[in-house]
């Protein structure tokens, strides 16, 4: 968040949100309404622990990851798009994550909305304010040092992962060795079994999130009568979700480790899945590109 932050003027974000009002506001509004939905659906659907679909549902619940950005850019998205919209659903997340957690995940296990409202303000709005304080009072520290903050943010990103990973690795392996190592069973069974141990079952789901995310996000944006780039940068920002968030949250406000496993899971099989999608569309040329805003191509 911190890096995000120093790369920001707020003035052109402004200026931005003046000039396209609509597909901003629509793009928040699919990001906060197609992931919780599908992140209910899918942990129904796959019948998950009450740990895991706390899990899934906070994360679904999480607004767009920063690195949406980037993979929009690789795609021939609507970059400034997907920036503003990464802001605001950042900024709106103080509110709008905790509240959506509460209606979802509170059926499951109580959820103290004010305290994740505090947690998300710490760690996402307070950094972002700083970096951008940061960006306008030393432009020129701030000017040698943004080269490395997308490094710097990846690498945090993947330690919390690791972190995660490191908690919960001896059940997870235990409970898919025990599927696999089934003498009496066929490989189709045996995978099946694997796939409804812990660990599939976390990476099962998390793949459906995001793939229907990307879907449901590019339709929704279609159906909303938007131009290709506006559509590619509309289907990144849904599917690709900020899981180190869900990670802060889910260890600060939930006691089973197993709840951060899914926002662990999404760090690693997200970016590899926006990564693919975006150099898919690399070498698939927006139709209509020619006639996108101005600000677009810029």
């Amino acid at each position: 968040m911190l890096a995000m932050g120093i790369t920001l003027e707020l003035r052109e974000l402004i200026a931005l949100f003046k000039q396209r009002p609509l597909s901003i506001f629509y793009g928040c509004a699919a990001q906060y309404t197609i992931m919780p939905c599908l992140g209910v659906i899918i942990s129904k659907l796959l019948g998950l622990s009450p740990s895991l679909t706390v899990g899934l549902i906070l994360l679904s619940c999480c607004p767009g990851g920063t690195a949406s950005n980037v993979v929009t850019l690789i795609a021939q998205g609507d970059v400034p798009l997907s920036i503003v919209m990464t802001v605001c659903t950042t900024l709106g997340a103080v509110i709008l994550t905790p509240l959506l957690s509460k209606i979802l995940v509170g059926t499951y296990v109580p959820v103290n909305a004010l305290s994740l409202s505090v947690s998300t303000l710490q760690v996402v709005v307070a950094p972002i304010l700083l970096g951008s304080y940061l960006q306008s009072r030393f432009p020129k520290a701030v000017k040698l040092v943004t080269p490395f903050a997308p490094l710097a943010a990846v690498l945090s990103a993947s330690l919390l992962a690791c972190s995660i990973f490191s908690e919960n690795v001896i059940r997870l392996k235990s409970s898919a060795l025990s599927a696999s190592l089934s003498s009496d069973l066929s490989p189709i069974l045996r995978a099946q079994a694997i796939l409804k141990s812990e660990l599939g079952g976390v990476v099962l789901s998390v793949f459906l999130l995001h793939f229907a995310g990307f879907f449901v996000g590019y339709l929704s944006a279609a159906f909303g009568g938007f131009k290709e780039p506006q559509r590619r940068a509309i289907s990144i920002e849904v599917g690709m979700q900020n899981s180190s968030l869900g990670v802060v949250l889910a260890t600060s406000h939930f006691t089973s480790p197993l709840v951060a496993l899914p926002s662990a899971m999404s760090a690693v099989v997200m970016n590899i899945m926006g990564s693919s999608l975006g150099f898919f569309w690399r070498y698939v040329n927006p139709s209509e590109s020619k006639d996108c805003p101005k600000v677009a191509q810029e």
